[in-house]
């Protein structure tokens, strides 16, 4: 199915309503019945569900970090003072604003396969995309290096892919049990609740990334000004048993770091 995120290419995601765009249509097939299941990139559904629907299963996650991609350069540090960096993203927007003040970074829409055009094209020296998504689409050859979490932290859910389902229907939650990632679900609420906390279902500078290990997550986010001038940065560990308290409690660390002013700037 095509989506309105899909569509509409020639303005930022944030300018036309978030990356909802990309769900709408899918759960529209699942209300009329003409669809059981929907599958999303999770850091493309709204931290919101209406009550009529479910995430059922987040299935294992691909890399999580985002990749950077140049015919001209091996790596970021490579790029020139003036070099033109597209990213359709604000959160990396701000983190390249950041550490690389010196480069331009400027808008990019489409699909994969359009962005990659412009780039070969010239119109770009490089560009961010997500690294999952050349994987999955076996574009993995593409990416020239993978950027750090330090460097650029996750959107949630990046990814991963989840499962939504009409949540009164049980048993298609019970079908789709078996693709459910325990770990990568854990981490998913986790960063979920660090958006919804913050930022609900606006476009926001803010990353949120959740790693398993022994029992427990650490998760890390950060909320930032688009142009990288202001960002507030924390970081929790605390058991995968309870992801949505260790989301709020890092909520709240952001918050001592002056997310809240930070937000209020965006209007």
């Amino acid at each position: 199915m095509t989506t309105r995120g899909d569509q509409i290419l020639d303005q930022p995601l944030s300018k036309v309503g978030g990356k909802g765009l990309f769900v709408k249509e899918l759960e529209t097939a699942l209300l009329e019945r003409a669809a059981d299941i929907a599958v999303h990139s999770m850091k493309d559904v709204p931290m919101q569900l209406a009550p009529e629907f479910a995430l059922v299963a987040i299935g294992p996650r691909e890399v999580p970090l985002d990749a950077f991609v140049s015919n001209k350069f091996a790596r970021l540090e490579d790029l020139p003072p003036g070099a033109v960096v597209g990213t359709s993203s604000l959160r990396r927007e701000a983190q390249l604003h950041a550490n690389y003040p010196y480069l331009a970074v400027t808008s990019l829409r489409g699909n994969l396969d359009t962005r990659l055009r412009k780039l070969d094209e010239g119109q770009y020296d490089a560009i961010i995309l997500a690294a999952a998504g050349l994987t999955r689409l076996g574009l993995g050859e593409r990416i020239r290096a993978v950027l750090s979490a330090e460097l650029s932290l996750p959107s949630a859910g990046q990814g991963a892919l989840g499962i939504e389902a009409l949540s009164d229907r049980p048993e298609v939650a019970d079908w789709m049990q078996p693709l459910n990632d325990a770990a990568t679900a854990a981490c998913v609420r986790a960063e979920r609740a660090v958006s919804r906390a913050l930022a609900g279902s606006c476009e926001v500078p803010l990353g949120a990334y959740a790693e398993f290990a022994d029992g427990n997550l650490r998760l890390r986010g950060l909320v930032a000004t688009p142009d990288g001038a202001r960002i507030a940065r924390a970081e929790h560990i605390g058991p995968a048993t309870d992801p949505e308290t260790l989301g709020l409690a890092l909520v709240a660390d952001l918050r001592a770091q002056g997310a809240t002013e930070i937000l209020a700037s965006l209007g």
